[in-house]
């Protein structure tokens, strides 16, 4: 961990990238798996302190979106101050700025004609929706809009800090689709609240048991932390979650909702 005070004698760049690991060692640290040598061991002042100093730091950055200072900064202030959560999204933040993704991937989109792939002439199933919360990947979510269309979703939705679906690495894992289906990018606060919302997610109901809803939205989670708390609340309608055996046990987030989408058509189609 470097000390807070080193950071101010760095350039601006130096400063995002130092940063950045920062955030991950830190994230491994609270895990319980840090990198040898890598343990926090700050006499001074304790974790959840540097981690809240660090993040101030970010603060200041002349180039950090207005609203994701914001969150940040309300993430930081929370009476429940989950520091894991603060600096993964921090740490996101900053590879943004830097022009890093989590995953970089450099697919080729299949030749298709342009004009066959309209919202109009599509099939769907009426009602049937994802929210991706907080994707980091280009990939996954690429990969998120692809499975969205080919198993029939009718709308996607994505979280505010969902990484854009028109980023180049993204826009070629779906394949066509982010333009085929569109999406509206909203908080959990802003979803309908006429329809069933329950999340895919560890813990709950295994998925041949799930009684899947005619229409409804199924929200699913970033990468490195699922679902956030507030997702949970707002599924009224409930926790499905795949069984798995392996030591692992960790699912793609692409693969995990195509496996869901797949069991959601079964039961549409009475199978």
């Amino acid at each position: 961990m470097i000390d807070p005070n080193k950071l101010y004698q760095l350039q601006p760049g130096q400063k995002r990238r130092k940063l950045a690991l920062t955030f991950g060692e830190l994230e491994r640290d609270i895990a319980g798996i840090p990198e040898p040598g890598m343990e926090y061991n700050f006499t001074r002042m304790t974790r959840q302190e540097y981690t809240k100093t660090v993040c101030r730091i970010v603060l200041e950055d002349p180039q950090l979106p207005e609203d994701t200072a914001a969150e940040l900064k309300k993430l930081i202030e929370s009476p429940e101050f989950d520091e894991r959560r603060v600096c993964n999204f921090a740490r996101n933040a900053l590879l943004a700025l830097i022009g890093t993704f989590p995953a970089e991937w450099d697919l080729v989109i299949a030749p298709h004609s342009s004009d066959k792939l309209t919202v109009e002439k599509r099939n769907f199933f009426k009602g049937v929706c994802v929210y991706a919360e907080d994707l980091r990947s280009p990939f996954n979510i690429g990969s998120v809009f692809r499975t969205a269309e080919a198993m029939g979703c009718e709308k996607v939705y994505i979280s505010p800090n969902c990484t854009d679906p028109a980023q180049t690495k993204a826009v070629r894992s779906s394949m066509g689709c982010i333009d085929t289906l569109g999406y509206t990018r909203c908080s959990l606060d802003e979803l309908p609240e006429d329809v069933p919302v329950f999340v895919l997610e560890t813990g709950g109901t295994p998925i041949d048991k799930f009684e899947f809803p005619r229409e409804g939205i199924v929200i699913i989670g970033s990468e490195e932390l699922g679902v956030s708390p507030e997702a949970l609340k707002r599924a009224t309608y409930g926790r499905v979650t795949i069984p798995m055996t392996g030591l692992k046990a960790s699912l793609n987030v692409g693969v995990a909702f195509g496996i869901l989408m797949q069991k959601w058509n079964e039961a549409l189609r009475g199978e």
